[in-house]
């Protein structure tokens, strides 16, 4: 049976909205949805929480696929993906890396879409890793369900807020940034004694000059928005508010093109860049394995739960 449901909450207008959570129940039921509704992989906490609200809505002209945590919002050929842990700052725990990688495995698969926007909102974008439950990685899309992922079809970032550590890293992952005067941009991981592990260290060099890639590293201090503009890391540089409009913008003139010739010449460009991605990991997980064996990450994390300055020692 096909089941449709109004809303008691939502009210957006004609669309369809679909919970994505662990349905454990019902499974030739759901062969015969008009909306396939699948497991988002999200560890059970977070799946028992999203499936107490289950519901599917089904209405004629758009869809939106909603969990908890990830929201997918289809305007034509164009997927808009949002981050919804605000009262976190959008830092991703295993529950966030889940979901956000459910999305964007929906979002490769269709063949309807060709673009994708991804945005945390009008306050952030996202603080990177929950230090306190760990972020996890997926088979597909890796850390935060991207840093690793192969994709064929284009992701633009709407970034306002900040975006910070794993959230840089992230925005380096995508292939355009619109970003708003106010964003906060950094890696401050040597602050707290560790490192970027989630491709930050050689895509700074790939996507900054050199001399500004080291600074942000190893400063752990902040970036600018409007430095960032200057560099040619952000594409467009738009007032508060603004980021997710102008992104949606250039998604339509990129889908306006053939999808074919798009995805092809997004291939090949990836396939040049990510040429050197193997001594970058390999780079990366050597540095990693030295630091977090050290006593000065202890020290770090450590001083940082506990709201002081560390004291490093240097070993």
């Amino acid at each position: 049976r096909t089941l449709v449901i109004p809303s008691p909450r939502q009210n957006r207008g004609a669309g369809r909205i679909q919970t994505l959570d662990r349905l454990t129940r019902g499974r030739d039921a759901l062969r015969t949805l008009l909306v396939r509704v699948g497991s988002t992989g999200i560890d059970p906490p977070a799946s028992e929480y999203a499936a107490s609200d289950r519901k599917d809505i089904v209405d004629l002209n758009e869809m939106h696929m909603e969990s908890e945590l990830v929201r997918t919002e289809i305007q034509g050929h164009i997927s808009i993906i949002s981050l919804h842990r605000q009262d976190k700052r959008n830092a991703f725990d295993i529950a966030l890396t889940n979901a956000l990688n459910e999305a964007l495995d929906t979002f490769e698969d269709d063949p309807q879409q060709w673009v994708a926007v991804l945005t945390g909102g009008t306050d952030m974008f996202s603080a990177g890793s929950d230090l306190k439950e760990g972020s996890g990685k997926t088979h597909r899309g890796g850390e935060y369900g991207i840093i690793r992922r192969g994709r064929l079809k284009p992701v633009i970032a709407a970034a306002e807020g900040l975006a910070l550590g794993g959230g840089m890293e992230i925005l380096f992952c995508c292939d355009l940034i619109v970003a708003s005067t106010n964003l906060r941009l950094g890696l401050p991981e040597v602050k707290r004694g560790v490192l970027p592990t989630s491709g930050g260290l050689f895509r700074a060099l790939r996507s900054l000059p050199m001399h500004i890639a080291k600074e942000v590293v190893l400063t752990g201090e902040e970036l600018s928005a409007e430095r960032a503009f200057q560099y040619g890391l952000v594409n467009r540089l738009v007032e508060p508010g603004q980021a997710l409009s102008t992104a949606v913008t250039l998604a339509e003139q990129i889908a306006s093109n053939s999808p074919t010739a798009t995805r092809n010449s997004l291939q090949a460009m990836e396939r040049i860049l990510a040429s050197g991605d193997d001594l970058g990991w390999a780079a990366t997980d050597y540095a990693r394995v030295e630091v977090f064996a050290s006593e000065d990450r202890k020290e770090g994390i450590r001083a940082f739960f506990e709201r002081r300055q560390p004291e490093w020692t240097g070993r």
